[in-house]
């Protein structure tokens, strides 16, 4: 079985296009098999993309970042920020090269790589939907590193079905960072945030 979080994708690359309207911003992202929720934006990447704390001039990585829309959309209503996107699968960096050229973001950089692999710099926040379907210890993984990839007050920012999974993850967020709070929840998502407390 093929899966979005593996690096090469056998399926046949079709591209297909899908739109997304924020704020009166129209965006167009191209998508095909192999890369998560490739038909349209699921409802828990759109509630990390509405909820989530971002601040003027931050740098921002966009961890496991699919075809790029969470990191693109954010590049365009932030243009002062600093982005980064990274994912294991190459197909999906190659879709989220496409869209930051499609979606005219200048601040936006896709790098190729396993987790944190390609991660060499601190941010400010971290956004993540975690491919829970590979497994509770590979979202655990991301939530322990995240930690040292964090400015001192830095935030992890994951969303995940809280009653699926999320409610173990938001304990392990408390158990790296401890601390833990959602800021927002719809639909049986939630967003979680952790803060970096000490250097």
């Amino acid at each position: 079985m093929e899966h979005y979080f593996s690096e090469h994708q056998k399926s046949p690359f079709r591209l297909q296009k899908i739109h997304f309207n924020l704020n009166g911003i129209d965006f167009e992202f191209n998508t095909a098999a192999g890369v998560f929720s490739y038909k349209r934006i699921d409802k828990g990447t759109e509630l990390l993309i509405k909820k989530a704390i971002i601040k003027p001039n931050w740098s921002i990585l966009d961890l496991g970042c699919g075809y790029g829309c969470i990191g693109i959309i954010i590049g365009k209503l932030f243009p002062d920020c600093n982005i980064i996107m990274i994912d294991i699968n190459r197909r999906a960096c190659k879709l989220a090269k496409m869209n930051i050229t499609a979606n005219e973001v200048n601040n936006v950089e896709i790098r190729q790589g396993d987790l944190f692999s390609a991660i060499h710099e601190k941010f400010n926040t971290i956004l993540v939907n975690p491919p829970q379907t590979a497994g509770k210890k590979l979202c655990y993984k991301i939530i322990e590193k995240s930690y040292n990839y964090l400015e001192k007050g830095g935030l992890l920012q994951l969303v995940a079905r809280h009653n699926t999974g999320g409610k173990e993850l938001e304990k392990k967020m408390k158990e790296v960072f401890g601390n833990v709070r959602d800021i927002a929840k719809k639909g049986g998502y939630r967003v979680y945030l952790s803060k970096k407390l000490k250097s």
